[in-house]
């Protein structure tokens, strides 16, 4: 055993503890943000589209309100929640619609 160093003599080192995988993460972004919720009052709206992604080709823009998202009814979901659904979900059936007038209170009432 010449020529080696004794176990004692390497550094002790502390490796950060496990965290398992989240259980599944969409393949891609939505290509949407949302604001809003429950606490508004005024329900959940779009609040930006990416160009050239997925929801920008499906048509949806800014200042649209998400009445639901996969059959869970939208108008009256804690935010938190909706971001949830959105992000957990495999595939998105949206029923939106163009209603900039609630989206514009909403705008004005948020608090930066």
């Amino acid at each position: 055993m010449e020529g080696r160093v004794p176990y004692d003599d390497f550094p002790v080192v502390f490796l950060p503890p496990y965290e398992s995988p989240p259980a599944w993460v969409p393949p891609h972004e939505l290509g949407f943000n949302i604001r809003g919720g429950k606490a508004s009052q005024l329900g959940i709206f779009i609040s930006k589209v990416i160009p050239d992604s997925d929801a920008h080709r499906a048509g949806l823009q800014e200042g649209d309100q998400v009445l639901s998202v996969n059959d869970v009814d939208f108008q009256d979901i804690e935010h938190s929640k909706a971001v949830e659904i959105l992000k957990t979900a495999r595939e998105i059936t949206m029923r939106v619609r163009y209603f900039p007038y609630n989206y514009q209170r909403q705008k004005e009432r948020t608090v930066h």
